[in-house]
């Protein structure tokens, strides 16, 4: 067997490459279910079955530290000991579960922070491959105990300082909605559009200051350009696979490729931008909850079909100018000033 202690060739890059890695495979396993099925099935959850459906997909999310931890232990090729325990140390530290002092019990939500997820995670892999064989024949006891809770601990008390990050991310953002109408749609637009291809999760952000009206409707169309333009660039360069899910969701697949090439960033923001335009000129609207999900499951046509838009401007808003914008961003960027090749900055890294 491989001692995952001795592993000389295991640069910081590639430790961070390999996190990166299981977070995008890791997320997108756990919030697809809810994502897609929870936006579509509401509008039917008078009828108790298709709301168990949509409480099972909840459910599913609060694992997202789970499954993102077991696939970044996956990464790193840990045994099965070792793969669960690094899991369930990075639930400890997620704070998907927090104690409610008002009800004397735990309240579990939402998917936790996913950055002390990363956090927790790392630090427990790191232990595990410290530690190796060492605890021999009382390693199923031992390495829960010492990994487990000693990580998990760690976690905990990172928690509060990481949370901030969202905290200041969030206040800086709500700012933007100071400004004059045109000026904030683009700069959120931006913003969100950057954020759903980075840990930080833009639901939680959307939530964490109430986004609404306009500002809502901006954020959700940032989030609906990147998803175009990485379909777009997709499209030829990945499996089929890869392409359907970032275009169900799973933008965040490609963090690895934000991280190692950022040029990605040059035909998103562009997109963005022009798609940021009739957000501000048609007033397109949205809720705290819509403003972090895009076109995933529609949410986002969606609530600003219920703010007023009419449908014609919708499929305009949402599909026509993004997808041109998106199309316009690569040839321009790729074929004419040849800046980047899709085939290797979209090649997905996971």
């Amino acid at each position: 067997m491989i001692n995952e202690a001795a592993s000389p060739k295991l640069t910081v890059k590639i430790f961070f490459n390999k996190l990166l890695a299981g977070t995008a495979q890791g997320t997108i396993i756990a919030l697809i279910p809810n994502a897609v099925l929870g936006a579509i099935l509401k509008y039917f959850s008078e009828v108790t079955a298709i709301q168990m459906i949509i409480n099972a997909g909840l459910i599913f999310q609060l694992a997202t530290p789970l499954i993102m931890a077991a696939m970044i232990a996956k990464q790193f090729d840990l045994a099965p000991t070792k793969m669960m325990t690094v899991s369930g140390t990075a639930f400890v530290g997620s704070g998907v579960v927090q104690f409610n002092s008002d009800i004397n019990g735990f309240v579990a939500s939402g998917t936790g922070d996913i950055i002390n997820t990363i956090i927790t995670a790392a630090i427990a892999v790191l232990m595990v491959m410290a530690i190796g064989n060492r605890f021999g024949s009382v390693e199923i006891i031992a390495l829960p105990i010492v990994v487990g809770i000693g990580a998990g601990f760690a976690g905990m008390l990172t928690y509060p300082i990481i949370t901030q990050i969202t905290v200041i991310i969030g206040n800086l953002i709500n700012n933007f909605t100071n400004f004059q109408p045109l000026l904030m749609s683009v700069l959120i637009a931006c913003s969100f559009a950057t954020l759903i291809i980075s840990p930080i999760t833009t639901v939680g952000i959307g939530l964490a200051i109430q986004l609404s009206g306009v500002s809502s409707g901006t954020a959700a169309m940032g989030i609906a350009a990147t998803t175009i333009v990485l379909v777009i660039n997709s499209w030829k360069v990945n499996k089929s696979g890869v392409t359907v899910a970032v275009a169900l969701g799973g933008m965040k697949m490609m963090m690895p490729n934000l991280f190692k090439y950022p040029i990605i960033l040059l035909p998103v923001l562009f997109t963005a931008i022009i798609s940021a335009i009739p957000v501000a000129l048609f007033e397109i609207a949205g809720t705290p909850q819509s403003a972090g999900f895009g076109l995933v499951g529609l949410v986002g046509p969606l609530a600003s079909l219920d703010a007023g838009l009419n449908l014609a401007l919708l499929i305009l808003a949402w599909f026509v100018i993004p997808i041109v914008a998106g199309l316009l961003a690569k040839f321009l960027f790729e074929k004419i000033l040849k800046l980047y090749d899709s085939s290797v900055v979209f090649k997905y890294q996971g």
